[in-house]
């Protein structure tokens, strides 16, 4: 086999780590690339470089690509308030489109004949992998070792201690993904479609039990403040309302969910900030928007959330779904208060500038301003005039 000059994609963990040992043992020039999205600690970071050159590489580069994520979908998926399935807040799935970018920009830089990643055959982290760099980098071969030789993990372990590397990833008994927008957790109990995960699955426990209230201000659909303090960077922003969450469990769920493949999948998360900003997004929206603005940013922002979790985000059609949330957020602005208390949350109330309850037309069930009761009787007539057709017609169908 020619020698190649390889970039792999490089979280750190067993596949990519076989895959970087692999390749150099082969002979080729392999430049480990780690793309950083906002889930790796600068500690991390600093293993992840050290155990590349361990592992062989001849280069080793991080791709902060954070700000870029958040600028090009993360406040999308917030002005959207994206689950999947009303579940989901698409954690890490919708990390990987820019990951990969990232990577493959990082290729063409340098000029490399391929690029490598740790996918398995089983999942749909391939396929985001996979689409992004046959459009983003065409021409550039992709390998994919454990999925091409179906690779199991001890197969893979035993590969990397025979040749002098050992890690304790063969007795980890659930795998992580951590990023900025929530930890998914697969593995264990959630393989048994009858079990929950038990407290010792998650990264983060509760440490606090006195309820407490969090407030988060919203100029334009994204975050500002929080408790008052100012942010004008949004992923520090973030990262804050995740502290006050996380130390109550909050956002713990399970996921089940089609995969792009077409098996069911089932997925485990603790995701304390995409809950709370959604939610309290949610909410600050049915104070300020229309019926009908409200209504078809449902429509688009499900199709956003979908195409984005399936691999579309390279789809045309996604800047024009943008388009239209961000013309949606102009009046979204004001504070919403949430209460946190243990594994939980309630959305309290909002104090909006652009809060549509405050109308002079009148209060509901209190009192009418803008119309007199014979308004009333005369506008319950006329809208009830297609029903009294229809029955009147067909008395026998009433119910």
């Amino acid at each position: 086999m020619s020698k190649k000059k390889i970039v792999v994609a490089f979280s750190g963990g067993l596949d990519t780590s076989y895959t970087v040992m692999r390749l150099a043992n082969e002979g080729n020039e392999v430049y480990a690339a780690c793309a950083n999205t906002g889930g790796f600690s600068p500690e991390q970071l600093k293993k992840n470089e050290e155990n590349a050159y361990r592992l062989g590489a001849k280069a080793y580069v991080t791709l902060d690509v954070t700000q870029e994520y958040y600028e090009k979908s993360l406040k999308y998926m917030i002005f959207g308030n994206v689950l999947r399935n009303n579940c989901y807040p698409i954690s890490v799935s919708s990390e990987r489109i820019f990951q990969a970018i990232a990577i493959a920009r990082y290729a063409r830089e340098i000029g490399a004949d391929a690029i490598a990643h740790g996918s398995t055959g089983a999942g749909n982290d391939q396929i985001r992998f996979d689409m992004t760099f046959l459009v983003m980098a065409p021409g550039v071969e992709i390998i994919t070792l454990t999925r091409d030789q179906a690779l199991t993990r001890q197969e893979e372990v035993d590969y990397l201690n025979a040749h002098g590397f050992t890690a304790d990833f063969a007795r980890l008994k659930y795998s992580y993904n951590v990023g900025i927008w929530g930890t998914s957790i697969c593995g264990g109990e959630i393989l048994d479609s009858t079990q929950g995960l038990p407290e010792e699955a998650y990264l983060k426990h509760v440490t606090k039990e006195e309820e407490s209230e969090l407030r988060i201000t919203f100029e334009k659909g994204e975050i500002v403040a929080v408790d008052g303090e100012a942010f004008t960077d949004k992923i520090t922003a973030i990262q804050k309302i995740e502290e006050r969450g996380a130390a109550y469990g909050i956002g713990r769920d399970c996921n089940v969910g089609d995969t792009i493949i077409g098996i069911k999948g089932r997925v485990g998360f603790e995701a304390a900030a995409p809950k709370l900003i959604i939610e309290a997004h949610r909410l600050l929206e049915k104070y300020t928007l229309s019926k009908w603005q409200q209504y078809w940013k449902d429509q688009v922002a499900n199709w956003y959330g979908m195409f984005l979790h399936e691999s579309q985000y390279l789809e045309p059609v996604m800047p024009d779904i943008e388009a239209m949330l961000d013309s949606s957020q102009r009046n979204v602005n004001g504070t919403v208060i949430l209460r946190l208390r243990p594994l939980g949350f309630e959305t309290v109330g909002v104090d909006s500038p652009d809060d549509l309850l405050k109308s002079k037309l009148g209060e509901y069930g209190e009192m009418q301003r803008g119309w007199t009761a014979d308004d009333a009787k005369g506008f319950i007539k006329v809208l009830s005039t297609p029903l009294r057709v229809y029955y009147g017609i067909h008395p026998e169908e009433k119910r």
